[in-house]
């Protein structure tokens, strides 16, 4: 073998470990999240109001039919990309698919509130807090939020879409 055949077998050989890696990491994540969705299943599976029409889940309150349908939910937005429409024959389902899921939708419903009811940061945040006690965005959500909170009220210029989970009211 000549050198540069030989440089060629390791460099497939290093981006064979690579791509083994990242599958490992893959399937890892899914099992994490499959663990997380089965012990939310049965421990929070209750949709929190916040708000008339505006309700907060995790995967439990997604896949609890029930207690939707006794609330009139009737849309519902997963954040999650692992989690499918449990329910499309009953309910109208839109999907935002992010990689790192925990606390999202409470960033999502935190802006909604935050815009709707032109509340500061720290009310809409207290507000979900008070409804939803186990609620933590983490500071990178935090700071997303800061940013639109300044462009709410006109001190930047921040492009910011919004998206809700609702029921018909």
């Amino acid at each position: 073998m000549s050198m540069p055949e030989a440089g060629q077998s390791a460099e497939r050989d290093e981006r064979g470990r690579d791509d083994y890696e990242q599958q490992q990491a893959r399937v890892l994540m899914a099992l994490m999240q499959g663990f997380c969705a089965a012990r939310y299943r049965k421990a929070d599976n209750t949709p929190c109001s916040i708000e008339q029409g505006l309700y907060l889940g995790s995967v439990g309150a997604a896949l609890n039919k029930e207690a939707m349908k006794s609330l009139n939910i009737t849309h519902i937005l997963i954040v999650a990309r692992s989690l499918n429409p449990a329910f499309p024959a009953e309910f109208s389902y839109k999907k935002l698919e992010v990689i790192f899921v925990v606390m999202f939708s409470v960033t999502i419903v935190v802006a909604y509130l935050m815009k709707k009811h032109q509340m500061s940061l720290e009310s809409a945040l207290s507000l979900v807090r008070s409804k939803r006690p186990q609620v933590a965005p983490n500071d990178g959500f935090i700071s997303q939020l800061e940013n639109f909170e300044r462009s709410m009220q006109g001190k930047t210029q921040i492009p910011v879409v919004v998206l809700l989970y609702v029921k018909s009211v």
